[in-house]
């Protein structure tokens, strides 16, 4: 089983609580605009780490970080992209890849909106975690925590970090 801490749209802004919360993760995923080279440094430090370059990022982390990422985690096929959209409204990039080869799941982040849904068009979990940083419209920063076992995605957890 791999534990998984996922975050995104820190914009430069890291809540010292993530590393409590994601303590016992075994990865943590960063579905884009870290913000800086320095918070993907100190997640990385803390726990392997994956993700993507967002909208908000710069050549420090888009030298690092791909625009899209897709790698198999234990039996489930992952693929990750910042700005990709949700079910019955993915970017054309994405809905290119869901039409060839739909993933199990699909991260995004971008919209600093939470969202767990299935898309049962594609077979496809989708999950964006909200943001966990200062910047945007939304009211509440939000983590998600979840576990990979063979091929079950379960223990999803959506852990509120505080207002904006």
């Amino acid at each position: 089983m791999t534990k998984i801490g996922l975050i995104s749209d820190t914009h430069s802004y890291l809540d010292e609580a993530v590393f409590k919360h994601f303590e016992h993760c075994d990865e943590i995923w960063h579905a884009g605009d870290f913000g800086n080279a320095a918070i993907a440094g100190r997640l990385a430090a803390f726990r392997p780490l994956k993700g993507v370059y967002g909208n908000i990022d710069g050549y420090d982390v888009k030298s690092e970080y791909p625009e899209m990422l897709r790698w198999r985690c234990e039996d489930v096929d992952v693929m990750m992209c910042h700005i990709g959209g949700y079910p019955g409204r993915y970017t054309r990039i994405v809905k290119e890849e869901m039409k060839s080869a739909p993933p199990k799941l699909f991260i995004s982040g971008h919209s600093h909106i939470l969202k767990i849904i299935y898309d049962k068009q594609y077979g496809c979990l989708h999950i964006n975690p909200g943001a966990a940083g200062r910047e945007g419209w939304h009211k509440m920063r939000t983590v998600v925590r979840f576990a990979i076992e063979a091929d079950n995605i379960k223990d999803c957890e959506v852990i509120e970090l505080g207002k904006r």
